[in-house]
């Protein structure tokens, strides 16, 4: 009997399945940009069509294609149409913040030339056309003193009119209210000041200046809280309603009054976005030109005075000096703009800051 031995060689161990996803190499998605606006160039630019903008539109075209193409090819379909999609996203937050990158940029640029001591210390009281001095110190102030008073004249009688809306109204006539404020953020602004003139200054300004009608800054003020208290009472209305029920009724179960509630409760929680909204009115108060023109009427010497004779804004004395024909005067006009968003941005931060330190803590 013959026994015949079989050797049994060990068997390499299975490898498990790998559980990594192909996926396109970093590059890729350069490089296919690239490829896109190569491409796009070659094609408007050889072809006569069109300029950058268009070499920009079919570059993004073609990269979303090819972009699709390749991650189809090498991860599969779902895959694909999730970078696609994210690619979307992406470029449409870059066509967002292009503009606002230009405008920054223009503004930067062309204010720069004068930014001096000179521009923010003196007036254009007796400056000529052929004058290269001059400045906006009297509309800088006329700027501050039209909008502060504004924002103490609307911002209490907005977020108390929110509130009233919010925690109280019912019925007929707090829906009224929101009516009208709805209509009120639609008015034109020319329109607000053709109202503060036909009451202020030729109806009640002339009981205080012997008979005579009176422009003023505290007119213009006037002009710029009715455009800054819709926005005022919507956005805090909006506000208020976002803060969580369970915190009123915490209070409410620990017996504390209504007010006492909304004062230590809603209102701190409901602070950022307040204070967010208020910034919001003040910034379109703040870059307002008719009503101040109309009610106001400009003026190129300094007024501390905000309830007596003519005052300027820096809105205005933009556009003054956007239309004169000084050589000069576009230089004047960037540099007070720049000064105005420099302003208004200054003014948020500073707002957000104390918002920030005074908020309900969590």
């Amino acid at each position: 009997m013959t026994t015949t031995l079989t050797s049994h060689r060990p068997r390499p161990p299975a490898q498990p399945p790998s559980l990594k996803a192909k996926r396109l190499p970093r590059y890729a998605a350069p490089a296919i940009a690239l490829a896109a606006v190569l491409v796009a160039a070659g094609i408007v630019y050889g072809a006569g069509i069109g300029g950058p903008v268009l070499v920009v539109v079919a570059g993004a075209l073609l990269y979303l294609a090819g972009l699709f193409a390749a991650a189809n090819a090498v991860e599969g379909r779902r895959s694909a149409r999730n970078r696609t999609w994210s690619a979307l996203i992406h470029s449409a937050f870059a066509l967002a913040v292009l503009p606002l990158a230009s405008v920054v940029w223009t503004l930067v640029s062309k204010g720069a030339e004068r930014l001096d001591g000179d521009f923010f210390g003196t007036s254009m009281n007796n400056i000529g056309a052929r004058d290269a001095g001059g400045g906006a110190y009297h509309a800088i102030v006329g700027t501050l003193e039209q909008v502060g008073i504004a924002a103490l004249i609307t911002v209490p009688l907005g977020v108390l009119c929110a509130i009233y809306v919010v925690e109280y109204g019912r019925g007929r006539f707090a829906f009224a209210i929101r009516f009208f404020v709805d209509v009120m953020t639609g008015i034109p602004s020319i329109v607000a000041g053709l109202f503060v003139l036909a009451f202020w200054v030729l109806i009640v300004s002339p009981v205080f200046n012997d008979g005579r009608p009176g422009f003023s800054g505290f007119a213009a003020a006037l002009a710029l809280g009715v455009l800054m208290l819709p926005t005022v009472v919507r956005s805090t209305e909006e506000m208020l309603r976002l803060v969580p029920a369970p915190l009123r009724e915490g209070a409410y179960a620990l017996g504390v009054p209504k007010w006492k509630t909304i004062l230590r409760v809603v209102l701190p929680t409901a602070l950022p976005g307040i204070v967010t909204g208020v910034m919001l009115a003040v910034a379109r108060a703040a870059g307002e030109t008719a009503p101040v023109l109309l009610v106001a009427g400009g003026g190129a010497a300094i007024n501390f005075n905000p309830f007596e004779n003519n005052q300027s804004s820096l809105a205005l004395f933009v556009y003054q000096q956007a239309g004169d024909a000084s050589k000069y005067a576009p230089a004047r006009a960037w540099t007070a703009a720049l000064t105005l968003v420099a302003l208004v941005l200054v003014l948020t931060i500073a707002a957000k800051l104390l918002a920030r330190r005074n908020r309900l803590g969590r």
